[in-house]
C-alpha cells in the first residue's frame, strides 16, 4: 500500500512537545504520549499560551487559569510532570518571527529533547478545513526553532543564558495532513488519553453538549480508527516525521 505508515522510530528517551494552546497535544497526539511515557520515556510541554481565547462565555482573564489548570492535570493524567507556559503572547494572535523561534530554541535548550512533537503546521487538516493561524504560526517557528537550537550563531544571547546549542534528531507533527508514520497504541494507553483529554472539562462542556469523558472517547477512538486502515489495522496516532 503506497501510503502505508511506518512505525515511529524509538530510538529516543526526552521529547518535548510545543504547541500553541492547552489540548492541543491531547487532541492531536495524547494516546501516543501515554504510550512513551509507559514505556519510560520522558516527555515535556511548551505551551506558547493559556488558551484564554478559547471560551467564548468566559472572559480571557478567568478563562487563562482555568485553562493552564486543566492542562497540568491533563499532562499529569498522561505521565507528563512538566508543562512550561510561555508568556509575552496572546491567544489567537501568536505571530511567527524572530521573537518566537528564539524563545522556543530557548525551551529546546533547557529541555535538551532528542525528539520534538508539534502541531499541524500547513494551511488545512486532511478534512480540507482550514487550520488556525496560531497552530501554522507555532508549527513552523518550531521546525526553524529546532534548527535555530543547534545553531551557536543565530540567537547569541542564549550562549548569555547559559544554554548551550542542541540539535534534536526529528520532529514529529501531530494532525498533519501528510502523515508518514504512526505510534501503536494499547488499549491501557487509551483509556488514559481519553482521562486526559476529558480533563479539559470546562473547555470541552463550550464544545458540546454531550459529557466531557463521552466527547473525549468519540475523538480519540476517531484519531485512532483513522489510523488503522493506513497501519496495518492497529489502532494508532499518525504523525508526519521531519528530519
Amino acid at each position: 500500500m503506497a501510503d502505508r505508515l511506518l512505525d515511529m522510530p524509538d530510538d529516543w528517551s526526552r521529547a518535548l512537545a510545543v504547541v500553541a494552546h492547552p489540548d492541543d497535544i491531547e487532541f492531536g497526539a495524547g494516546p501516543a504520549v501515554a504510550q512513551w511515557t509507559a514505556q519510560g520515556r520522558e516527555v515535556a510541554y511548551l505551551l506558547v499560551t493559556r488558551g484564554e481565547a478559547g471560551i467564548s462565555d468566559l472572559d480571557p482573564a478567568q478563562c487563562g487559569p482555568v485553562r493552564e489548570a486543566e492542562q497540568r492535570k491533563a499532562a499529569a493524567e498522561l505521565g507528563v510532570h512538566e508543562v512550561v507556559f510561555l508568556d509575552g503572547y496572546t491567544d489567537g494572535t501568536i505571530v511567527y518571527g524572530p521573537d518566537l523561534r528564539r524563545d522556543l530554541a530557548r525551551g529546546i535548550r533547557r529541555h535538551r529533547p532528542e525528539l520534538v512533537i508539534t502541531f499541524n503546521h500547513h494551511d488545512t487538516w486532511a478534512s480540507g478545513a482550514w487550520n488556525t493561524p496560531d497552530h501554522r504560526a507555532v508549527g513552523r517557528a518550531t521546525l526553524d526553532a529546532v534548527a535555530d537550537a543547534a545553531n551557536p550563531w543565530i540567537f547569541p544571547e542564549l550562549l548569555d543564558e547559559g544554554l548551550e546549542p542542541w540539535r534534536a534528531g526529528k520532529v514529529a507533527v501531530a494532525g498533519s495532513p501528510h502523515s508518514t508514520h504512526a505510534v501503536a497504541v494499547d488499549e491501557e494507553s487509551r483509556e488514559r488519553a481519553v482521562r486526559s483529554l476529558a480533563a479539559h472539562h470546562r473547555y470541552l462542556q463550550a464544545l458540546s453538549e454531550d459529557p466531557p469523558a463521552e466527547r473525549a472517547r468519540f475523538i480519540l477512538d476517531h484519531l485512532l480508527a483513522a489510523t488503522a486502515p493506513r497501519f496495518g489495522d492497529r489502532n494508532g496516532v499518525a504523525f508526519q516525521l521531519v528530519g
